[in-house]
């Protein structure tokens, strides 16, 4: 593989990694304070569909990101509603929302299938574009692609660096305590809920008006949403492990079609479905990383002891069960 061929694979892969990006630090956010939305695959087929039929309708590609927001953000403000106000199992009621949205967006979706619509114009950065290398790789993307990179240090910033973001944390790790010291949980969890569930929206309308434009069955998006609920474990709910992880889920997608070239007696099927069973393999790893055995087989090896550091993460205490009393 020459440069050339690196620099365009290096592109598309992070062209492709931008809704999984979107998806996965949406929750991230959520997690963080506490709460489960596993909506996110349905979520992210409504979202998509909403988006090419708005931008479709209006002729505005803004507008179909605006209502694929909008969308995720209720779908999430329902999880929210049900699990923090109702005291309802978060995790059943995400499961059923998601079943409901993804046939939702293809009943709906139907008059708009296979239909030509409007989608994102790329728009290369003045001055950077031009760059060797880091310009085609960076800077020649559209809007949506440079709004998934700034969110990963925008939200590292807001988690750590703020007084906002320490309450996240401390509602999503003792939502009682966070009560005793004068922060309100319940809504800390919807707005985190809400503007999670916002950014899920987003990876939606990215798939329909900007990655795989137009609207049919099945989308391509299909699966994402439980990609990005496994890359949120497996960046241990840190902003900057998570965005590695959806990046490194992305090359896998996109290596696949230079190595079904180079090999063309391996059946296709082969390399489409190769990125999930790495991501297990991976989430196992880091599930054998957060046993105390392996902490001691690692104490005495320093390369094993990094290993392990940098796979480790560990979930917020309160994550998923309902506050109790306030």
């Amino acid at each position: 593989m020459n440069e050339f061929s690196l620099v365009l694979l290096a592109a598309s892969v992070v062209a492709t990694a931008a809704p999984i990006l979107l998806a996965s630090l949406g929750e991230t956010l959520t997690e963080r304070a506490g709460l489960i939305n596993l909506s996110l695959d349905g979520t992210i087929l409504l979202a998509a569909m909403a988006a090419f039929a708005v931008a479709h309708d209006t002729g505005s590609v803004a507008l179909g990101f605006a209502a694929a927001a909008a969308v995720g953000g209720a779908v999430a403000a329902l999880v929210g509603f049900a699990g923090v106000v109702l005291g309802v199992s978060q995790v059943a009621v995400g499961f059923v929302l998601t079943l409901m949205c993804r046939d939702l967006a293809y009943f709906l979706g139907n008059p708009y299938s296979r239909i030509q619509g409007p989608q994102v114009p790329p728009l290369p950065v003045p001055g950077l574009a031009d760059l060797p290398v880091l310009g085609p790789v960076l800077f020649r993307h559209n809007a949506v692609v440079y709004l998934s990179l700034v969110l990963i240090p925008a939200l590292w910033w807001v988690l750590y660096r703020t007084k906002w973001g320490l309450e996240v944390r401390a509602v999503g790790e003792h939502p009682e305590a966070a009560y005793a010291r004068g922060i309100a949980p319940r809504r800390v969890q919807m707005v985190c809920a809400v503007v999670g569930g916002a950014l899920v929206g987003l990876a939606g309308a990215a798939y329909s008006l900007a990655l795989k434009p137009g609207w049919g069955r099945p989308q391509g998006a299909e699966g994402i949403g439980w990609i990005a609920l496994a890359l949120v474990i497996f960046g241990g709910w840190h902003p900057v492990k998570v965005a590695l992880g959806a990046v490194l889920f992305a090359l896998l997608q996109v290596a696949g079609i230079p190595l079904q070239e180079a090999f063309p007696s391996v059946p296709a099927q082969v390399f489409q479905v190769a990125p999930f069973p790495l991501m297990i393999f991976t989430l196992l790893f880091m599930g054998l990383s957060q046993r105390e055995s392996v902490e001691r087989w690692a104490a005495g090896r320093p390369w094993a002891r990094r290993l392990v550091r940098a796979f480790r993460g560990a979930a917020p205490r309160a994550l998923g069960r309902p506050m109790e009393g306030g």
